[in-house]
């Protein structure tokens, strides 16, 4: 399935609080999508490197990363690291702990990532982007640079506080850099649809925020933690457990 020259789908994965699956999301519909022909680019904006580890690249053993094209006028293409068989990477490395102050000092801090990915564009049928677990101008770049957002949201107490905060950042981004950004939904992540709690969270949900809930559900599994210790998914460390399945599905409906 090729674009014929259209506009890459560029999915932001984003909420500001950590330990919801975002990295492992971000991985794992990657290789889905990967898997079912189409072309993808994943993009590690957060400084803790957690995607650029999880498919097997040491960002200590990086010279150069997604920092130095969002500051150091590095073109994208030339940090790119190219996959054979799965999605293609922009690394991130630590120095992107210091990039919120720097872009801060730039024209236009908000559009710094969307116009360096400008010229990837017609190379690949998604943009996948992890942002970082805050609401500072890395987050921002993300969605500006994005045609939809995902929410992965873990389904219990408290998880959904900082819904509201994210939702807001993404209305002040529609309104000031990129009015075409759309919400896909929530995610359910590490989910035990066991538990009557999980549930009510998640049409608690549904109901405040006025969002859609994505399915499948993506369940709680000691796999997913297994798979990037050794640089890969959990679409080839355990392909048929619950857990690859959801991820599978999730691609398809996407497309």
């Amino acid at each position: 399935m090729r674009h014929n020259g259209r506009v890459p789908r560029t999915l932001a994965v984003a909420n500001q609080k950590g330990g919801v699956a975002k990295t492992t999301t971000v991985a794992t519909l990657g290789a889905a999508l990967a898997e079912l022909g189409q072309r993808v680019l994943l993009v590690d904006l957060d400084p803790q490197a957690c995607l650029t580890f999880s498919v097997g690249i040491d960002p200590e053993d990086l010279d150069k990363s997604i920092h130095h094209v969002l500051l150091g006028g590095v073109k994208a293409r030339d940090v790119l690291i190219d996959f054979e068989d799965g999605p293609d990477l922009l690394p991130a490395t630590i120095e992107l702990a210091t990039a919120e102050v720097q872009l801060a000092q730039e024209s236009g801090p908000e559009q710094v990532l969307r116009t360096a990915l400008r010229p990837l564009r017609s190379s690949y049928d998604w943009i996948v982007v992890d942002c970082p677990p805050t609401l500072g101008l890395l987050t921002v770049n993300g969605l500006s640079a994005a045609s939809d957002v995902l929410i992965p949201l873990q389904c219990e107490t408290l998880a959904h506080r900082g819904v509201g905060q994210l939702l807001d950042t993404i209305h002040d981004v529609q309104r000031l850099t990129n009015p075409g950004l759309r919400v896909l939904g929530v995610l359910p992540t590490l989910y035990d649809g066991r538990t009557t709690h999980a549930r009510a969270v998640l049409e608690t949900i549904a109901d405040t925020y006025d969002l859609d809930v994505l399915e499948p559900a993506i369940p709680k599994s000691i796999r997913f933690a297994e798979a990037p210790a050794i640089g890969d998914t959990i679409l080839s460390t355990s392909p048929a457990s619950p857990g690859a399945k959801a991820y599978r599905a999730l691609a398809g409906a996407l497309l």
